[in-house]
Protein backbone atom coordinates (compact mmCIF):
# COMPACT_ATOMS: atom_id res chain seq x y z
CA UNK A 1 0.00 0.00 0.00
CA UNK A 2 2.26 2.65 1.09
CA UNK A 3 4.17 1.97 -2.37
CA UNK A 4 1.34 3.20 -4.38
CA UNK A 5 0.90 6.20 -2.03
CA UNK A 6 0.53 9.20 -4.16
CA UNK A 7 3.68 11.48 -3.29
CA UNK A 8 2.47 14.25 -1.52
CA UNK A 9 5.14 17.27 0.11
CA UNK A 10 2.82 18.14 2.82
CA UNK A 11 3.13 14.85 4.63
CA UNK A 12 6.50 15.95 6.09
CA UNK A 13 5.09 19.27 7.45
CA UNK A 14 4.87 19.93 10.76
CA UNK A 15 1.11 21.08 10.90
CA UNK A 16 0.32 18.20 9.37
CA UNK A 17 1.75 15.94 11.50
CA UNK A 18 0.72 17.82 14.23
CA UNK A 19 -3.60 17.48 12.69
CA UNK A 20 -2.45 13.95 12.85
CA UNK A 21 -1.02 13.42 16.40
CA UNK A 22 -4.59 15.56 17.79
CA UNK A 23 -6.83 12.95 15.32
CA UNK A 24 -5.03 9.86 16.95
CA UNK A 25 -5.58 11.45 20.38
CA UNK A 26 -9.40 11.73 19.25
CA UNK A 27 -9.33 8.34 18.22
CA UNK A 28 -11.10 9.51 14.51
CA UNK A 29 -10.55 6.68 11.85
CA UNK A 30 -9.18 6.89 8.60
CA UNK A 31 -12.36 6.36 7.20
CA UNK A 32 -14.33 8.83 8.64
CA UNK A 33 -11.79 11.16 7.82
CA UNK A 34 -12.37 9.84 3.87
CA UNK A 35 -16.02 9.99 4.41
CA UNK A 36 -15.69 13.47 5.64
CA UNK A 37 -14.09 14.67 2.29
CA UNK A 38 -17.91 13.49 0.94
CA UNK A 39 -19.75 15.96 3.21
CA UNK A 40 -17.19 18.64 2.58
CA UNK A 41 -17.51 18.32 -1.28
CA UNK A 42 -21.66 18.47 -1.46
CA UNK A 43 -21.33 21.45 1.02
CA UNK A 44 -19.43 23.12 -1.42
CA UNK A 45 -21.40 22.03 -4.26
CA UNK A 46 -24.95 23.35 -2.42
CA UNK A 47 -23.21 26.31 -1.56
CA UNK A 48 -22.31 26.85 -5.27
CA UNK A 49 -25.31 26.10 -7.13
CA UNK A 50 -27.84 27.77 -4.33
CA UNK A 51 -25.23 30.90 -5.08
CA UNK A 52 -22.76 31.18 -8.03
CA UNK A 53 -21.87 34.41 -7.27
CA UNK A 54 -19.05 35.53 -4.50
CA UNK A 55 -20.45 33.39 -1.22
CA UNK A 56 -21.10 30.02 -2.98
CA UNK A 57 -17.92 30.73 -5.10
CA UNK A 58 -15.36 31.48 -2.03
CA UNK A 59 -17.34 28.58 0.26
CA UNK A 60 -16.87 26.18 -2.85
CA UNK A 61 -12.92 26.65 -3.11
CA UNK A 62 -13.15 26.66 0.60
CA UNK A 63 -14.14 23.10 0.38
CA UNK A 64 -12.52 22.18 -2.06
CA UNK A 65 -9.11 22.49 0.34
CA UNK A 66 -11.51 20.66 3.35
CA UNK A 67 -11.74 17.86 0.87
CA UNK A 68 -7.96 17.61 -0.13
CA UNK A 69 -6.54 17.79 3.62
CA UNK A 70 -9.02 14.82 4.42
CA UNK A 71 -7.71 13.22 1.32
CA UNK A 72 -4.15 13.79 3.07
CA UNK A 73 -4.78 13.43 6.71
CA UNK A 74 -6.85 9.46 6.11
CA UNK A 75 -3.52 8.70 4.42
CA UNK A 76 -1.27 9.64 7.45
CA UNK A 77 -3.77 8.58 9.86
CA UNK A 78 -3.91 5.10 8.45
CA UNK A 79 0.03 4.56 7.80
CA UNK A 80 1.90 7.24 10.25
CA UNK A 81 -0.64 6.70 12.83
CA UNK A 82 -0.65 2.23 12.12
CA UNK A 83 -4.44 2.21 11.90
CA UNK A 84 -4.27 0.56 8.31
CA UNK A 85 -7.16 -2.13 7.50
CA UNK A 86 -8.11 -4.09 4.71
CA UNK A 87 -10.98 -2.16 4.35
CA UNK A 88 -9.11 1.21 4.39
CA UNK A 89 -9.03 0.46 0.68
CA UNK A 90 -11.90 0.68 -0.19
CA UNK A 91 -12.30 4.04 1.82
CA UNK A 92 -8.73 4.95 0.19
CA UNK A 93 -10.75 5.29 -3.56
CA UNK A 94 -14.25 5.04 -3.45
CA UNK A 95 -14.63 8.20 -1.34
CA UNK A 96 -12.05 10.09 -3.93
CA UNK A 97 -14.50 8.90 -6.74
CA UNK A 98 -17.72 10.46 -5.56
CA UNK A 99 -16.17 13.58 -3.81
CA UNK A 100 -14.48 14.69 -7.14
CA UNK A 101 -17.80 13.63 -9.35
CA UNK A 102 -19.40 15.65 -7.07
CA UNK A 103 -17.11 18.65 -7.15
CA UNK A 104 -17.17 18.74 -11.53
CA UNK A 105 -20.33 17.96 -11.96
CA UNK A 106 -21.98 20.01 -9.44
CA UNK A 107 -19.90 23.07 -11.20
CA UNK A 108 -21.29 22.14 -14.24
CA UNK A 109 -24.72 22.21 -12.85
CA UNK A 110 -24.09 25.49 -11.16
CA UNK A 111 -23.18 27.49 -14.64
CA UNK A 112 -25.42 25.82 -16.78
CA UNK A 113 -22.73 23.30 -18.22
CA UNK A 114 -24.24 20.18 -16.91
CA UNK A 115 -23.40 17.94 -19.96
CA UNK A 116 -19.58 18.97 -19.48
CA UNK A 117 -19.65 18.76 -16.29
CA UNK A 118 -21.18 14.59 -16.54
CA UNK A 119 -17.79 14.30 -19.14
CA UNK A 120 -15.62 16.07 -16.47
CA UNK A 121 -16.40 13.78 -14.23
CA UNK A 122 -16.33 10.88 -16.56
CA UNK A 123 -12.66 11.69 -17.62
CA UNK A 124 -11.48 12.28 -14.27
CA UNK A 125 -12.75 8.84 -13.29
CA UNK A 126 -10.77 7.17 -16.09
CA UNK A 127 -8.13 8.63 -14.95
CA UNK A 128 -8.17 6.98 -11.93
CA UNK A 129 -9.35 3.78 -13.30
CA UNK A 130 -6.13 3.52 -15.55
CA UNK A 131 -4.12 4.15 -12.54
CA UNK A 132 -5.77 1.44 -10.43
CA UNK A 133 -5.52 -1.07 -12.89
CA UNK A 134 -1.80 -0.60 -12.98
CA UNK A 135 -2.13 -1.65 -9.66
CA UNK A 136 -4.27 -4.39 -10.32
CA UNK A 137 -1.76 -6.03 -12.53
CA UNK A 138 0.98 -5.83 -10.08
CA UNK A 139 2.73 -2.64 -11.58
CA UNK A 140 3.33 0.56 -9.07
CA UNK A 141 0.53 3.13 -9.92
CA UNK A 142 1.42 5.69 -11.92
CA UNK A 143 -0.01 9.17 -10.51
CA UNK A 144 1.33 11.42 -13.16
CA UNK A 145 -1.03 14.50 -14.67
CA UNK A 146 -1.43 16.86 -16.57
CA UNK A 147 -4.77 16.28 -15.14
CA UNK A 148 -4.13 14.27 -11.74
CA UNK A 149 -6.53 14.89 -8.86
CA UNK A 150 -4.36 17.81 -6.99
CA UNK A 151 -3.81 19.36 -10.50
CA UNK A 152 -8.09 19.65 -11.22
CA UNK A 153 -8.91 20.63 -7.51
CA UNK A 154 -6.11 23.13 -7.99
CA UNK A 155 -7.52 24.45 -11.18
CA UNK A 156 -10.80 24.11 -10.24
CA UNK A 157 -10.71 26.46 -6.89
CA UNK A 158 -8.40 28.91 -8.52
CA UNK A 159 -11.25 29.38 -11.30
CA UNK A 160 -13.84 29.69 -8.59
CA UNK A 161 -11.60 32.45 -6.91
CA UNK A 162 -11.77 33.93 -10.28
CA UNK A 163 -15.37 33.29 -10.56
CA UNK A 164 -16.40 35.31 -7.26
CA UNK A 165 -14.72 38.47 -9.08
CA UNK A 166 -15.83 37.46 -12.57
CA UNK A 167 -19.20 37.44 -11.72
CA UNK A 168 -19.15 40.39 -9.60
CA UNK A 169 -17.82 42.74 -12.23
CA UNK A 170 -19.93 41.24 -14.95
CA UNK A 171 -22.10 38.23 -14.03
CA UNK A 172 -20.57 35.16 -16.23
CA UNK A 173 -18.95 32.35 -15.57
CA UNK A 174 -16.39 32.14 -18.18
CA UNK A 175 -13.48 31.40 -15.70
CA UNK A 176 -15.66 27.93 -14.67
CA UNK A 177 -16.38 26.86 -18.00
CA UNK A 178 -12.88 27.04 -19.32
CA UNK A 179 -11.87 25.07 -16.06
CA UNK A 180 -14.27 22.24 -17.14
CA UNK A 181 -13.11 22.15 -20.65
CA UNK A 182 -9.29 21.85 -19.38
CA UNK A 183 -10.55 19.38 -17.08
CA UNK A 184 -11.86 17.55 -19.66
CA UNK A 185 -8.99 17.92 -22.30
CA UNK A 186 -6.45 17.39 -19.67
CA UNK A 187 -7.64 14.50 -17.76
CA UNK A 188 -8.15 12.03 -21.30
CA UNK A 189 -4.70 13.11 -21.76
CA UNK A 190 -3.67 11.86 -18.45
CA UNK A 191 -5.35 8.84 -19.32
CA UNK A 192 -3.08 8.78 -21.98
CA UNK A 193 0.14 9.07 -20.38
CA UNK A 194 -0.72 6.40 -17.60
CA UNK A 195 -1.69 3.90 -20.29
CA UNK A 196 1.94 4.72 -21.85
CA UNK A 197 3.43 4.46 -18.13
CA UNK A 198 1.81 1.11 -17.58
CA UNK A 199 3.39 -0.16 -21.17
CA UNK A 200 6.48 0.70 -20.77
CA UNK A 201 6.33 -1.14 -17.39
CA UNK A 202 5.13 -4.72 -18.86
CA UNK A 203 7.30 -4.18 -21.84
CA UNK A 204 10.58 -3.41 -19.08
CA UNK A 205 9.00 -6.22 -17.32
CA UNK A 206 9.14 -8.59 -20.04
CA UNK A 207 12.85 -7.43 -20.75
CA UNK A 208 13.46 -8.46 -17.46
CA UNK A 209 11.81 -11.72 -17.84
CA UNK A 210 13.91 -12.88 -20.99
Amino acid sequence: MTENRRPIKARSAGWATGITDALLKKDISPNQISMASVVFALSGVAALILDSGVVGSIICALSIQLRLLCNLLDGMVAIEGGKQSRLGSLYNEFPDRIADSVLIVGVGYAIGYSDLGWCGALAAALTAYVRVFGGSIGLKQCFAGPMAKQHRMALMTVALLINAAETAAFGTHKALLVALVVIVIGSLITCGTRTLAIARQLKENDHVDQ
